[in-house]
């Protein structure tokens, strides 16, 4: 019944900017921990950014961090990551996940960092960046 769904890939250019979709069904977002993860060919998925429920806490990878931001519209049950001044190096299949936020609000950096505690994911995007 949950289900996520990403959009926005594509082929951009090296400097240029590109704004990913997660339309999120079947859940009540505003309860749900979000993240952003990316998996590059031959290299093992990773967590490129994640945020709580609340919003009160967001975390970035090393790599993405001051160039991606993530948020999300709760009324739209739907999250972004905003990507900008992107390398050819953040080619890779873009997923989203998330997971119910339970007892307790964690913080961002848990989800990133414990990728098999998302309980939901999106089947991915590709985002190719090259000239």
């Amino acid at each position: 019944q949950v289900q996520l769904v990403e959009s926005g890939g594509g082929l951009v250019q090296p400097g240029g900017s590109l704004r990913l979709s997660c339309a999120a069904s079947g859940l009540t977002l505003e309860n749900y921990a979000i993240g952003w993860f990316r998996q590059a060919p031959g290299k093992e998925r990773g967590g490129v950014s994640c945020q709580s429920s609340s919003g009160g806490s967001t975390y970035f990878a090393d790599s993405v961090k001051g160039r991606f931001t993530i948020s999300r519209d709760n009324a739209k049950n739907t999250v972004y990551l905003q990507m900008n001044s992107l390398k050819p190096e953040d080619t890779a299949v873009y997923y989203c996940a998330s997971t119910r936020k339970g007892l307790f609000d964690r913080l961002a950096s848990y989800y990133c960092r414990n990728q098999g505690g998302m309980d939901y994911w999106g089947k991915g995007t590709l985002v190719t960046v090259s000239s």
